[in-house]
């Protein structure tokens, strides 16, 4: 693998990855080529040492480690674990952090939005985030990128939406082609508001004579009054 594109680092030792506490959330990297082990460990102790030092590190982190599947991990992507390790590296908390999450969202391609979306749960882990994530997930969710807005539904969303945004982000889910599966916290926070919005929406769906998604259903049928029109429309009980 060459890295001329990449970032030079000097060369440092660290700690076994999986020996850090804080990892213990993150899918287990594959074995990287000695090359990439040792970019991935001086760039997490150079990120420690200098938070700015990301902006540079980030985007190189699939050309250094790789962009391949994880084995064992259905989802993830090596430059995806290796871009949220660098992430909790940071030594920043708070607004600063997510500052910090925001720039790098922001200026980067599909791949690394991905990566800070999915490194919220394991920031939040460590209790420096707090609400400071929550504009990278409004501003996922205001996308159609189906990747991005399943990334944005995960732990750290179910835990800082409010009521009003975790039902409306659900809806989106269901227009956009999101397994609700993929959601976090559905059984916890599905209530009767967000199943009487599911209620309208598969209404109109078969008004137009079109297939309501099947993930639509489990959340009516916990609240079996608001079926009773639908029962109407497709003209038998479910």
């Amino acid at each position: 693998m060459t890295t001329s594109n990449v970032p030079e680092i000097p060369p440092t030792v660290l700690p076994e990855l999986n020996a850090l506490p804080e990892l213990n959330a993150l899918p287990v990297l594959p074995v990287l080529t000695d090359e990439g082990s040792r970019w991935l460990e001086a760039a997490t102790e150079r990120v420690r040492a200098d938070a700015g030092a990301l902006t540079a590190l980030f985007p190189a982190a699939g050309r250094a480690c790789g962009r391949g599947p994880v084995p064992g991990e259905p989802g993830w992507t090596v430059d995806e674990a290796v871009r949220v390790r660098l992430l909790l590296a940071l030594p920043q908390t708070g607004a600063e952090l997510g500052e910090t999450l925001f720039e790098l969202y922001a200026h980067g391609d599909a791949a690394e939005r991905l990566a800070v979306l999915r490194s919220l749960p394991a920031l939040e882990d460590g209790g420096g985030l707090g609400d400071a994530g929550l504009p990278l997930v409004r501003d996922a969710l205001r996308t159609n990128d189906a990747r991005l807005v399943q990334a944005a539904m995960g732990p750290y969303a179910a835990e800082h939406l409010s009521d009003h945004a975790y039902r409306q982000a659900v809806l989106k889910c269901v227009f956009i082609g999101v397994p609700l599966a993929a959601v976090a916290g559905l059984d916890r926070r599905s209530d009767e508001e967000l199943a009487r919005m599911m209620a309208d929406f598969a209404e109109e769906r078969l008004l137009a004579g079109r297939e309501v998604p099947p993930d639509v259903w489990p959340v009516l049928e916990r609240h079996p009054t608001l079926l009773t029109r639908i029962h109407a429309l497709i003209g038998e009980e479910r």
